[in-house]
């Protein structure tokens, strides 16, 4: 496992899951609060995961060019950032238009039905 992401479980989880999830998730709300779309997730996640590889290797001796490490570092970091995004959407969405949509669920809205 540590082969597969260039650091320790310990190190992935506190860095990764963490540090760089928290500004993932926070990322992902602001492109959902400036209505801009997903895509742009994906290249800032593609970011994230360089600071999130280079702060393993530096602070804790972890592969700084694993490969596998960084793409499993980019796929987790975009997963985390595109939930605060779909949440916050739905929020935006039903708070910004209260005549048009209600919330439906946590990650969606959906046509108000009145009557």
């Amino acid at each position: 496992m540590e082969q597969l992401l260039g650091n320790d479980i310990a190190t992935f989880i506190g860095v990764t899951i963490v540090l760089a999830g928290g500004a993932a998730m926070l990322m992902g709300s602001a492109l959902a609060r400036t209505w801009r779309p997903f895509w742009q997730g994906l290249l800032y996640s593609a970011l994230l995961g360089l600071a999130s590889r280079f702060i393993s290797f530096a602070l804790f001796g972890g592969d700084l060019l694993s490969l596998s490490g960084y793409i499993v570092d980019v796929v987790v970091l975009a997963l985390m950032a595109f939930v605060a995004y779909r949440a916050t959407l739905a929020s935006r969405m039903a708070a910004q238009y209260p005549w048009l949509y209600e919330r439906a669920g946590l990650f969606g809205w959906r046509a108000r039905r009145d009557g």
